[in-house]
């Protein structure tokens, strides 16, 4: 698959009362997150989904509602990620068993994982941007982290919808806008990074896999929307 623009949707409460449904619907393919949905939120979000990027740990989440994902979804390709144990392919992974059988029941859908060498990848990245070895640092790389670097294989022109730059919560009082648009009660965005950043284990970085982004957009035609990204520009 290849698209000439692209765009990536976050699953942040920054979307709320955007209005970009309309822009992001007319981009040549657009990639989600996890089980983020369009249902409801069609005017900020829009309703078209061409990649839907989840982690192992919202596959569970996926097979609950996958009666109305696929049945709404067919032309919408699925990439999972997820490690070794869970995405081995002999029985014993769990997740990737559980995918089997769904793919059994929808043979039209596209559903790939990512391959352990394209984890591994990834991993490797986030060492040479960071100069953090992943694993050592208790850092787990997040969904859109591994949505990036899918989009930009994938795509000639990316634009970011509701993803806030590494600065955002240190600079400004955001304690209401929530972690996800769709969720209830509403998590405190800049509050979970903060945690996230902070925690010695377990933990994803998402701040600093918001600087990493500020270096890839000057590299790749990449533009940060709600809100933009001004010293990029």
């Amino acid at each position: 698959m290849r698209c000439s623009e692209c765009a990536l949707v976050s699953s942040s409460g920054q979307m709320m009362g955007t209005g970009a449904g309309p822009e992001i619907d007319s981009a040549a393919c657009v990639f989600r997150m996890n089980v983020a949905p369009t249902r409801g939120y069609e005017k900020d979000v829009g309703s078209r989904t061409t990649v839907r990027v989840l982690s192992h740990t919202s596959v569970p989440l996926l097979l609950k509602k996958h009666g109305y994902l696929f049945a709404n979804s067919s032309d919408t390709t699925y990439v999972i990620w997820g490690p070794q144990r869970n995405m081995r392919q002999d029985g014993k992974g769990r997740i990737f068993t559980a995918l089997l059988k769904v793919a059994w029941k929808y043979p039209a859908m596209g559903i790939y994982a990512f391959t352990n060498q394209k984890i591994q990848y990834c991993d490797q990245v986030f060492e040479n941007e960071t100069g953090k070895n992943r694993m050592k640092s208790g850092a787990f790389l997040s969904t859109g982290f591994f949505t990036m670097i899918l989009a930009m294989d994938m795509c000639d022109r990316i634009h970011v919808y509701g993803m806030v730059d590494e600065d955002y919560c240190s600079r400004t009082n955001n304690s209401a806008v929530p972690y996800h648009y769709f969720e209830r009660p509403r998590l405190a965005e800049c509050r979970m990074y903060n945690f996230h950043e902070q925690t010695q284990r377990r933990g994803h970085r998402f701040i600093t896999e918001k600087a990493v982004y500020a270096k890839w957009a000057k590299r790749h035609r990449i533009s940060f929307k709600h809100p933009s990204w001004r010293h990029i520009a």
